[in-house]
């Protein structure tokens, strides 16, 4: 037996066979090529590209209240805009007559020696983001991509290292555990893989590919790899995992009970999704229903203007499956970090506070129009409820009112079938808290956006990673923000929920049960934990 130590990415053990992945290799053209314009527009392409996937992952990094994750993926973004870098790879395609590949290739290779040679080791540590950031461009401009897959048999993924465009590709049905011989705690790569929910070490610096189909053992909680482990080991792992699985069969157990505490006060339960891709999932976890569907990404996925036919497709296939739980689908909120580049939208010196979310919907009526259509036809299929982004104002929201109702005539006066649904606002500013009952009267139905009503109360930007500390969820103030908004909304008949990162926060399930939130909705596998904690409770004492 091998015991190989490294560092501890996600918790948990298994025993498995390792199979050992080696990126592939790109193969350059050094030929000359006379279209250096057409080159440079192929490179340029590809590197919008790998900037929408980054703020993609940034995105999915803050909605996950990983602040360090949306900083790294923020920051590999702006990377890519480094005019240097941009123009090193322009200067070997014009002067060298050479294709986008190349171009990308060396200029990437020289930077990253640059950066490298520096004696900050902090700096230094940066051409690793130069070299990962190259390999998404060269896969981009490529087609050099494809699922990490070995077989039908469940294994134990080992590498060198791993690029976030690799981790997403994984075989999810079949990779049990992650092993890297590399690996930060701040790649892409990290990040993503700490959300599989998977055991993962990396900086296992003796793993090599000549363990390659060798029975192992992970243990992603003390940072340990044993190869060939001996049956003492493996009867103590299996032990292990035993009560692994008795936890988390105690909150199958869970499946189809009430959210109710001990003495009575109910709640529901819903998941947020950002696409029918994520439904199984918060079916598998016995959601009531969607408290929250990002539209969001139906955007960010695409490389153009989703038309209203896919939109009606993805919104009609959610309320299908969820039929008959209700479904709550935010309409569009980008903008911000949230960057859509077919929109070309001006650059912002505080996006946060700029043109997104409703003030682009109420700006762009046509565009907004499509989204409400698409809506509006799905209702038909399920238990619709829309509620509408940002709105800082009673007149907003009136606004965003009447253009639906417009909509909802349009569609029936050609004859298009429209069903029930209801209407709701998001509170994620101290604005909406302090209209919140003039909002009420208006709506069916308020979610509180907890991270962004955080980041506006407190003035602090929470993309900002130098900013964490300030950056308090649990101050005073907010807790009163969402006491206010779920009063206003009860004195005048309207449900009240919360669908940020909060909802899932059990520090704080108690404080708001006992302010009588009527909705919790949170990521898809904090359903069940949220249930019991829920079940644990006596509001009574």
């Amino acid at each position: 037996m091998q015991k190989i130590t490294g560092k501890s990415l996600a918790a948990g053990a298994v025993i498995g066979r390792l199979k050992f992945y080696r990126a592939p290799e790109y193969e350059i053209d050094e030929g000359d090529y006379d279209d250096s314009e057409g080159e440079i527009e192929r490179f340029h392409n590809a590197r919008r590209a790998v900037k929408h996937h980054q703020k993609m992952l940034a995105q999915a990094a803050e909605e996950a209240s990983d602040a360090e994750g949306a900083s790294v993926f923020n920051s590999h973004a702006a990377l890519l805009e480094d005019q240097g870098l941009i123009h090193r790879v322009e200067d070997f395609i014009i002067e060298m007559k050479k294709s986008a590949e190349y171009g990308v290739k060396v200029g990437f290779d020289d930077v990253a020696d640059d950066i490298r040679s520096l004696p900050d080791p902090y700096i230094s540590k940066r051409s690793d983001d130069v070299l990962e950031l190259e390999r998404e461009i060269l896969e981009e401009l490529t087609g050099v991509a494809g699922t990490i897959k070995f077989g039908q048999d469940p294994y134990i993924l080992a590498a060198y290292d791993l690029t976030a465009s690799e981790v997403a590709r994984l075989d999810r049905h079949h990779v049990i555990a992650i092993v890297m011989k590399e690996g930060n705690l701040n790649t892409h790569a990290s990040i993503l893989a700490k959300g599989l929910g998977i055991p993962c070490v990396i900086r296992a610096n003796a793993i090599s590919a000549a363990y390659n189909g060798r029975e192992a053992i992970v243990d992603g909680t003390e940072g340990i790899v044993y190869i060939d482990p001996e049956e003492e080991t493996v009867i103590k792992y299996k032990e292990i995992m035993e009560r692994n699985r008795e936890f988390n069969d105690s909150l199958l157990q869970l499946r189809g009970k009430m959210t109710v505490t001990k003495d009575g006060k109910e709640v529901r339960l819903y998941a947020n999704i950002s696409g029918p891709e994520d439904v199984p999932l918060a079916l598998d976890n016995d959601a009531s229903g969607i408290g929250l569907f990002r539209s969001d990404f139906l955007y960010l996925k695409s490389r153009d203007y989703p038309t209203e036919e896919e939109q009606f497709e993805a919104y009609k296939k959610v309320l299908e499956e969820m039929k008959p739980r209700s479904v709550v689908i935010r309409t569009v909120d980008i903008g911000s970090d949230k960057s859509v580049p077919y929109l070309q939208l001006p650059e912002e010196d505080n996006p946060a506070i700029g043109m997104r979310a409703i003030r682009i919907s109420l700006s762009r009526k046509d565009f907004f129009r499509t989204q409400l259509r698409a809506l509006l036809r799905a209702s038909v299929y399920g238990n619709l409820r829309i509620i509408f982004p940002m709105i800082t104002s009673l007149e907003e929201l009136l606004e965003c009112k009447a253009l639906l109702a417009e909509c909802e005539m349009t569609l029936k006066n050609n004859d298009i079938k429209v069903g029930s649904y209801k209407t709701g606002v998001m509170i994620e500013t101290p604005a909406a808290v302090f209209v919140a009952g003039d909002l009420a009267k208006e709506v069916d139905f308020m979610s509180v956006g907890t991270n962004d009503l955080t980041q506006f109360t407190l003035a602090v930007d929470r993309e900002n990673p130098a900013l964490d500390r300030f950056y308090d969820p649990h101050h005073p103030a907010v807790i009163e923000m969402i006491r206010m908004t779920i009063e206003a909304g009860h004195k005048h008949g309207c449900l009240v929920g919360i669908c940020g990162e909060l909802a899932g926060d059990t520090e704080l399930t108690e404080t708001f049960m006992r302010m009588g939130v009527d909705e919790l909705s949170v990521n898809p596998q904090f359903v069940l934990p949220l249930r019991q904690k829920v079940r644990e409770l006596d509001l009574s004492k």
